[in-house]
C-alpha cells in the first residue's frame, strides 16, 4: 500500500466521524447522541458512540449499564478502542457499540493536547470497523472539545430556541470555523414546541452566521418537545425502545435518514 493510499484510507475513515456538540449544557445533546446512534443502527449502519464528555460522562447511565472498562484505559495505553467498546443491544437484536467515558474524573477534562490528539487518532483508526463514529462531546469550547472535533467528518451543533442557547451555539460555530474553515457544520434544533419554532430558531442562527462568519450551516433536523423523552431517560431505556412511535423518536429517525442519505 502506498503512502497516497494510506492517506486516502485515513480521510475516508475520518469522514465517518460525527461530532455532536453544543455551546451550552442542558440542550439534550447526550440524549440526542444516544438516540441517533440507536436510529442509525436501526437503519442498518454499524455505529460506535464515544462518550467524550470528559469528566462528566453519562452515556452509560442513560443506557443503564456499568462498563468494566472506559476511556481511562485507552488514555493510559492499557487497552485499544476495540478492547474497551461494549455493545448495547436492543430487544429486537439491533445493536451499537459504546466507548464509555470516565464519569466524575475531572482530571480527564484537563488532558494535554497531545493526549487528546492521540484519542482522536484512535477514533479515526477505529472508524475502519464502523459506518459512523459518534462523538458526544462536552458543552462549550474547551480544548477537549475543539481538539476532538477537529476532523473531516460532520459536526452537529445542538441548540434549542432559548436565546442563550442560540448565542452559545454561535460562539461554538465561530471558534470551530476559525480553527477549521472547512468544517462540515450543521444545526439540530432540539426540544421545540413545533416545527415552525425550530425553523425560526434555525433562521436566527443562520442569519448570525451569514452576517458575521459568511457561512450558512444547513439545518440537519428539528426535534420536537416530547414528555416521553424524560420518561425514557428516567427509566434508562432508549426512546426508540420504550416509545418508538413518539414524536421525538420519529424526528431522530428522520435526522438519521438525512445522514445516511435516504
Amino acid at each position: 500500500m502506498t503512502d497516497a493510499t494510506k492517506t486516502t484510507d485515513q480521510e475516508v475513515q475520518e469522514r465517518r466521524l460525527i461530532t455532536i456538540a453544543s455551546g451550552k449544557g442542558g440542550v439534550g445533546k447526550t440524549w440526542l447522541s444516544v438516540t441517533l446512534a440507536h436510529a442509525l443502527s436501526h437503519a442498518g449502519r454499524k455505529v460506535l458512540l464515544f462518550d467524550g464528555d470528559l469528566g462528566l460522562a453519562n452515556v452509560d447511565i442513560q443506557l443503564g449499564f456499568m462498563p468494566e472498562r472506559d476511556l481511562g484505559q485507552i488514555i493510559s495505553g492499557e487497552c485499544s478502542v476495540r478492547e474497551v467498546a461494549v455493545p448495547y443491544q436492543d430487544n429486537d437484536g439491533t445493536s451499537f457499540d459504546v466507548l464509555p467515558g470516565k464519569s466524575g474524573s475531572g482530571a480527564l477534562g484537563a488532558l494535554s493536547k497531545d493526549t487528546l490528539q492521540r484519542v482522536r487518532a484512535s477514533l479515526i483508526d477505529a472508524a475502519a470497523d464502523y459506518d459512523y463514529v459518534l462523538l458526544d462531546l462536552a458543552a462549550g469550547i474547551d480544548p477537549s472539545v475543539t481538539t476532538l472535533s477537529f476532523h473531516r467528518g460532520k459536526i452537529l451543533v445542538v441548540m434549542t430556541a432559548d436565546p442563550t442557547s442560540l448565542t452559545d451555539a454561535y460562539a461554538f460555530i465561530k471558534v470551530t470555523h476559525m480553527r477549521n474553515p472547512q468544517a462540515d457544520i450543521s444545526i439540530v434544533v432540539n426540544n421545540v414546541a413545533s416545527k415552525r419554532e425550530g425553523e425560526r430558531a434555525y433562521e436566527a442562527i443562520k442569519r448570525a452566521c451569514e452576517g458575521f462568519l459568511k457561512i450558512s450551516p444547513p439545518l440537519a433536523g428539528i426535534i420536537k418537545n416530547d414528555a416521553k423523552v424524560v420518561d425514557a431517560i428516567r427509566n434508562q431505556v432508549p426512546i426508540l425502545t420504550r416509545h418508538p412511535q413518539s414524536e421525538a423518536a420519529k424526528d431522530v429517525r428522520a435526522l438519521a435518514a438525512t445522514i445516511v442519505g435516504r
